[in-house]
């Protein structure tokens, strides 16, 4: 691969990776999860459930983050973020409506989508 498309997977992956991380404050509890969905959480069940999401896309920014400096997982991981990604993209579009937040995430999951795409097609070359 060369450096170039190299550099521009690493770079998208730092972008998806700091993406996945910002939910990670969800863990910390209902205010946190409701400035991120713009919705209350009053039910412990869907709390739970919330925060859960919240450490698992801590954990996927944290591996698409080292995969940027680890060359051997950049395509594994990349294929992992872009499928998160647009999984939730499909998902969104499927239910349809959804607030003013999960509109932003659909968005930022697009420009994200995109960009990893891209980078992905350049690397393979």
């Amino acid at each position: 691969m060369h450096s170039y498309a190299a550099n521009a997977l690493a770079a998208a992956l730092v972008l998806a990776g700091v993406i996945n991380l910002l939910p990670l404050i969800g863990v910390m509890g209902a205010e946190r999860l409701q400035s991120l969905y713009g919705m209350g959480f009053d039910d412990s069940s869907l709390r739970i459930l919330m925060r859960h999401r919240a450490l698992l896309f801590g954990l996927l920014g944290g591996a698409l983050l080292a995969a940027a400096f680890i060359p051997q997982w950049r395509l594994p991981m990349a294929l992992v973020g872009l499928a998160s990604m647009l999984s939730f993209i499909a998902l969104a579009a499927l239910e349809g409506g959804g607030n003013a937040a999960i509109r932003r995430v659909v968005i930022i999951d697009v420009i994200a989508s995109v960009l990893l795409a891209l980078a992905l097609l350049w690397a393979r070359r």
